[in-house]
């Protein structure tokens, strides 16, 4: 099976989560290859469409598979190839993007939502899927945190947060975080998360006391599985899949976007000391379960 995979090339990189998706499905005997979309917007994507076209010519895929709505959207208006979009949230929880993803599942193929709450958000007619993105349980696995500390220069005996993202992306709302962790008294150093690569987050996840993450909009938030994973404490407010994915797991806390409210859950998660036990359940999240359900949708079509 031939699969072209269509996904925004603005930022000079894949996203991780869909480079580590197609090596895993790789692994299953698909053979694929990417179309980088140069521009943003609705106008701006639309004009890559004669170059899809070009390369859909000439490589001939069994079928595309394209990332966010937008892309879906470019990749469906050609009535060639069978396609399959995963919406990953940002594309269904913000206004301006809605209509495009709206119109991208009526024209795929298969839908692909990472959360299950994102067909009814979109009030979908076509087949779909509800499957996560998966998460590399090779890479991201519990340490003893004064080993991970020794390894990034860490103070044995400091408090560390984590934040989920950074500092300056208002969509996680690291003003909200910055009050909270002020509220507490205690002398926590919050670190950000950027410019890491996967190995140095991956330590960091196990260095921290607690992950932070304040966000306004997710959809399927890798990182809170990554620290699962690594059996970091995770404290967030209610978006994406969060709640779902934590409720059974200790030490985890879900809250308001009142500063307070998040203050006494960074207290009495630090007053524990405890980490939390999310690695058991983040085994199902392991790339090769997610690129079986992925593959499987492939051959319904």
């Amino acid at each position: 099976m031939k699969v072209l995979v269509v996904c925004s090339g603005n930022s000079g990189f894949i996203s991780p989560f869909i480079k580590e998706q197609v090596d895993s499905l790789e692994k299953l005997n698909v053979v694929i290859d990417y179309f980088f979309i140069k521009g943003r917007g609705f106008f701006g994507y639309l004009k890559n469409y004669i170059f899809l076209i070009r390369k859909i010519n000439e490589y001939s895929p069994d079928l595309i598979h394209a990332h966010y709505g937008l892309s879906g959207l470019l990749a469906s208006i050609q009535r060639k190839v069978a396609v399959v979009i995963t919406f990953h949230g940002s594309d269904i929880n913000r206004k301006r993007n809605v209509i495009f993803s709206y119109c991208a599942s009526i024209l795929s193929t298969q839908n692909i939502f990472v959360h299950p709450n994102y067909p009814k958000q979109l009030n979908t007619l076509r087949p779909y899927n509800i499957i996560p993105c998966g998460i590399n349980l090779k890479i991201f696995f519990p340490m003893e945190k004064h080993k991970a500390r020794e390894k990034i220069g860490l103070d044995k005996k400091g408090i560390y947060g984590l934040f989920s993202s950074h500092f300056t992306n208002k969509v996680k709302n690291y003003p909200l975080a910055k009050k909270a962790i002020e509220s507490t008294g205690k002398n926590i150093k919050i670190i950000e998360l950027a410019g890491y690569n996967r190995e140095q987050v991956k330590i960091l996840l196990n260095a921290v006391d607690f992950l932070l993450m304040t966000s306004l909009s997710e959809g399927s938030p890798q990182v809170i599985k990554e620290a699962l994973a690594c059996n970091c404490p995770v404290i967030s407010t209610d978006v994406g899949d969060v709640k779902s994915i934590t409720e059974k797991i200790d030490n985890c806390f879900i809250t308001s976007y009142d500063p307070n409210e998040i203050s006494e859950k960074i207290k009495t998660l630090l007053a524990s000391g405890l980490r939390s036990n999310g690695r058991f359940f983040m085994e199902s999240y392991g790339l090769d379960k997610v690129a079986k359900k992925v593959k499987n949708v492939y051959d319904s079509i």
